[in-house]
């Protein structure tokens, strides 16, 4: 399974101490180079700098071959949303992990799949890798931002 990541969802995991989930889940997950410099800013949680400083090895770090289409370059994504959809096309990705609502939207203007971090959260519950109820109160307290009817049908659809 090919699996690319964009910033926020790692951060986020990371966050809430729940970033390994990830290999439980997926084996390897592909980020781009623009990506680790963006966990590595200055302006990122200390847990998260300290993290992508010295990346697992289930981390795949890599640079997009293909040039950014003018349509993506339109986009209002930053560099790090830019080049994981280029690395999600260029490699054929069965999921794209992204939460910035412009990223999805040009996510599903090219017919990627993709999930956000609530999504990874409600698939490693559903294979008993974590409490969802309590991993959702976790990130409630962080600067993660989703409506609360969100939340609520998350909830509600697993079942807590």
């Amino acid at each position: 399974m090919i699996v690319i990541a964009d910033t926020s969802p790692l951060s986020y995991l990371i966050t809430i101490g729940e970033l390994e989930v990830l290999p439980r889940l997926y084996q390897t997950v592909i980020v781009p180079l623009m990506v680790c410099d963006e966990l590595k800013r200055p302006g990122a949680p200390v847990e998260v700098r300290q993290w992508i400083n010295r990346p697992p090895d289930w981390l795949d770090i890599r640079t997009p071959l293909l040039p950014a289409d003018p349509e993506l370059i339109e986009a209002d994504l930053d560099e790090g949303e830019r080049d994981a959809i280029l690395l999600a096309q260029e490699l054929g990705a069965d999921e794209l992990i992204i939460d910035d609502m412009s990223g999805r939207k040009e996510a599903q203007r090219r017919n990627l799949h993709f999930i956000g971090t609530l999504g990874v959260l409600r698939t490693a519950a559903s294979a008993g890798l974590l409490d969802f109820r309590a991993a959702i109160e976790r990130l409630r307290e962080t600067n993660f931002y989703v409506r609360q009817a969100v939340i609520d049908q998350f909830m509600k659809d697993f079942g807590v």
